[in-house]
């Protein structure tokens, strides 16, 4: 996953690839999100996303699929260019991204994928990097300059069970990763807190002791740290399609220190993801105790069960609030 924003046009950007060597696949392209009016994969501005795909190109540190997207690592685990024209020449971006983080490891991102390996030693595993990107974007015939900081991730070995009876059922999963400057870089992965009324409470039975993060860290003065605990109270839901559209996060490192930020959604989509599987992405404003302000992407996803408990309330008030 790359990823790019333009805050100030409520842009967002979502740039996948996901490789199934085994077949031999790919699938993945470009979707390019506006505003927060996006119910449907086809309401957002630009989409350019196919689920079946031959296997890329790829020569040298450079990899390219059949529908135009490009990746071309210039510092392999440093600064990678990523580049796309769709096929009517409308739509195109041409932006660098440097690495302002370092290459963090992780491990999976979704309740039960590290139980579909046994006890083989392919284990799930993933890293994450924050980047500063530079470049344009040309959306629909219009241009617009892109500097930003983005987070991209890669994952290897996730198994997403796309049969119910395989499925692991699991709150709603919400990435919140943020990049404040070189004195403050903080991502997470977690599901609302039990104590702040949840809106999966009554759909899920998670216990009492259970950490709400997956994994989480801070990044400050040049120490990567671990997050021990992390607090995330929703505030305010997307009408339509029920992702958190405000929120507060509270996290504590293993040294003892506390982060609160508070974030609002200026841009938010539904995307293609799995078949069992609702995915959003989107563009947030966060602000720290300090009052600085970055934006960013902050992604969710969920299971059916979720979905249709949101349904059932949807008729109680347009915007569920607290």
């Amino acid at each position: 996953y790359f990823g790019f924003s333009i805050p100030e046009q409520q842009i967002g950007a979502f740039i996948y690839v996901r490789y199934m060597p085994y077949f031999p696949l790919c699938q993945g392209g470009v979707c390019i999100f506006q505003g927060t009016c996006n119910v449907a994969p086809i309401d957002i501005a630009f989409l350019d996303f196919e689920i079946t795909l031959p296997w890329p190109k790829i020569e040298g540190a450079t990899i390219e699929t059949a529908n135009g997207l490009r990746i071309e690592f210039l510092e392999p685990g440093s600064i990678a260019r990523v580049t796309y024209t769709s096929r009517d020449g409308e739509t195109s971006f041409d932006v660098t991204q440097t690495a302002v983080s370092p290459l963090l490891a992780r491990g999976h991102i979704v309740a039960g994928e590290e139980d579909h390996h046994g006890d083989s030693a392919l284990q799930p595993g993933g890293s994450e990097q924050f980047m500063h990107c530079v470049g344009e974007l040309e959306l629909r015939g219009t241009r617009h300059d892109v500097d930003c900081y983005a987070a991209r991730d890669r994952s290897w070995r996730q198994v997403r069970v796309e049969h119910q009876g395989g499925a692991v059922p699991f709150p709603p999963a919400g990435w919140s990763p943020m990049y404040f400057g070189p004195d403050l870089v903080f991502n997470q992965i977690s599901y609302e807190h039990p104590d702040t009324e949840p809106s999966w409470e009554g759909v899920y039975e998670v216990p009492a002791d259970r950490p709400t993060h997956y994994f989480a860290w801070v990044h400050r003065d040049g120490e990567t740290r671990e997050i021990v605990r992390v607090r995330r109270n929703v505030v305010e839901f997307h009408p339509d399609i029920y992702m958190a559209t405000r929120q507060e996060i509270e996290a504590e490192d293993d040294q003892g220190d506390v982060y609160r930020f508070k974030g609002e959604a200026i841009a938010a989509a539904t995307l293609p993801a799995w078949p069992n599987a609702s995915f959003h992405d989107s563009v947030y404003r966060w602000e720290d105790e300090r009052g600085r302000v970055t934006h960013c992407t902050y992604q969710e996803l969920w299971n059916d069960g979720y979905q249709l408990a949101m349904k059932a309330r949807r008729p109680q008030a347009a915007l569920q609030a607290r």
